[in-house]
C-alpha cells in the first residue's frame, strides 16, 4: 500500500486580475505622458515658430527714419500682430512685458542674450506664455485620470539687426566725394550741396582746381559713362576688381566701409552726369566721406586727384541743378553714417547665447 504524500492545493482564483489592473494602470500612465508630451511639444513647436516670426518682424521696425528716430510702439505692435497671425489665435495676450527692446550686448554672446537700455535700438525680445495667468495654459488629455489637468507651455526669441560694414556689388552709390567736416557739422536731416565752394585744398595745403569732385571707385580712369552706371545701377564687380587689383583693398569680393582707403578722383562735376543724376532724385544713396587730399600721395592737385576715403554716409538726393560750370550742384538729405545694410540676424533663443554673423545684401536699407 502507498501513502499519498502531496500537499492539496489551494484555489488561488483572481491573482491575474489583481496583477493585470496593476500593469494596466502603469500603461495608461505611460500612455499619458507619451500623448500629453507630445501634444505639449507641438504647442511649444507652434509658440517658438510664432515667437521667431514676431521677433523676426518687429525688430525690422527698429530701423530709423530718416531723422534717425526709432518707432518702438510699432515694433511692439508688429510682435503682437504676427504672434496672433501665426498662431491663428486674435485672443493671445502679449503685454508689454514680453516685447524687450533695447541694445543687443556683445559681451553676453558666449552666455546670455542681454539687453542694454541705451543707444540705438537693435533688437527685440518676445516672449510667448500659455501659463494660465497671461494666457489659458495647455489642456491635457489621458493626463486628467492622474489629476493633471493642464500644463503651462512658454517660448521666447530674440532677433538683432546685423550691421555689416561691407559693400557687396550692386550696392547704392553716389560717387561724389564729401569732407568729413562738413559731414560730421550737419545734423540727420539737414542738407547741403555736393558741389562745395571750389577751394579745395590737398594734403600740403596747395589750391586744388574744381570742387568737391567724382570719385573713381573702381578704376583710375572712370569715364563720364562709367560714372552715370554707377549711379544708376550702383556698385559693380569690376569696381571691387579693380579697387583690389590696384592694391586698394583687401577682398575682391566688397569693400569695407570701415577701413580708409585712398581713391583717385576728378575736381569738378561733368554736365554729362545730369541724365543719370536727375532719374535718382528722391532715392537713397551711399556716398564716399574723405578727410584729406593727396596727388599720388602727395600734393599737387587736379586731374587723378587722391581723396582719403574714410568713412561712407547715408544721403537722399533732392535735387539737382545744371547750369555750367559755377552753378551746377547737387542737393542732398543726410541720413545717417553708413555700417552696412539693416537686415534680421535670424532668431535665436536665450539659450543658445550665439548668433551667427551675415553679409550685406545690396540693397540699402535704413
Amino acid at each position: 500500500m502507498f501513502r499519498n504524500t502531496r500537499k492539496p492545493r489551494h484555489a488561488r482564483r483572481g491573482a491575474i486580475l489583481v496583477l493585470a489592473a496593476v500593469l494596466l494602470v502603469t500603461l495608461l500612465g505611460i500612455v499619458a505622458f507619451a500623448v500629453d508630451y507630445g501634444h505639449l511639444l507641438k504647442v511649444r513647436t507652434d509658440l517658438q515658430r510664432s515667437a521667431d516670426a514676431s521677433a523676426l518682424a518687429a525688430v525690422q521696425d527698429l530701423i530709423r527714419k530718416s531723422n534717425g528716430t526709432q518707432d518702438v510702439a510699432k515694433a511692439r505692435d508688429t510682435a503682437r500682430t504676427y504672434a496672433r497671425d501665426n498662431l491663428a489665435n486674435q485672443s493671445i495676450q502679449v503685454p508689454d512685458g514680453d516685447i524687450e527692446i533695447g541694445r543687443y550686448n556683445p559681451q553676453t554672446i558666449y552666455s546670455s542674450v542681454t539687453l542694454l537700455n541705451d543707444g540705438t535700438f537693435d533688437t527685440v525680445r518676445v516672449t510667448l506664455r500659455r501659463d494660465g495667468a497671461t494666457n489659458p495654459a495647455v489642456p491635457l488629455f489621458f493626463a486628467r485620470f492622474l489629476g493633471m489637468q493642464q500644463a503651462p507651455v512658454t517660448a521666447k526669441s530674440t532677433a538683432v539687426l546685423q550691421k555689416a560694414q561691407v559693400m557687396m556689388a550692386g550696392a547704392d552709390i553716389l560717387p561724389f566725394a564729401t569732407p568729413q567736416s562738413l559731414w560730421d557739422s550737419l545734423e540727420p536731416g539737414d542738407l547741403w550741396t555736393a558741389y562745395g565752394d571750389g577751394k579745395m585744398k590737398d594734403a600740403n595745403g596747395n589750391a586744388v582746381p574744381g570742387n568737391w569732385g567724382t570719385l573713381d571707385i573702381g578704376s583710375g580712369d572712370n569715364s563720364t559713362s562709367e560714372l552715370n552706371d554707377q549711379i544708376l545701377n550702383g556698385l559693380r564687380q569690376k569696381d571691387i576688381d579693380a579697387l583690389n587689383a590696384d592694391g586698394r583693398i583687401a577682398e575682391d569680393t566688397y569693400i569695407d566701409s570701415s577701413t580708409p582707403v585712398w581713391m583717385q578722383g576728378e575736381p569738378g562735376m561733368s554736365l554729362g552726369l545730369k541724365q543719370s543724376v536727375t532719374q535718382v532724385h528722391n532715392k537713397r544713396k551711399v556716398i564716399p566721406i574723405f578727410d584729406t587730399l593727396g596727388s599720388g600721395g602727395g600734393g599737387g592737385g587736379g586731374n587723378n586727384l587722391e581723396y582719403h576715403v574714410v568713412g561712407w554716409g547715408v544721403v537722399t538726393v533732392i535735387d539737382s541743378y545744371w547750369q555750367g560750370q559755377t552753378n551746377t550742384k547737387v542737393i542732398v538729405r543726410k541720413s545717417h553714417a553708413y555700417m552696412g545694410e539693416l537686415k534680421p540676424k535670424g532668431s535665436l533663443s536665450d539659450e543658445d547665447g550665439v548668433v551667427d554673423g551675415a553679409y550685406t545684401t545690396p540693397a540699402l536699407v535704413e
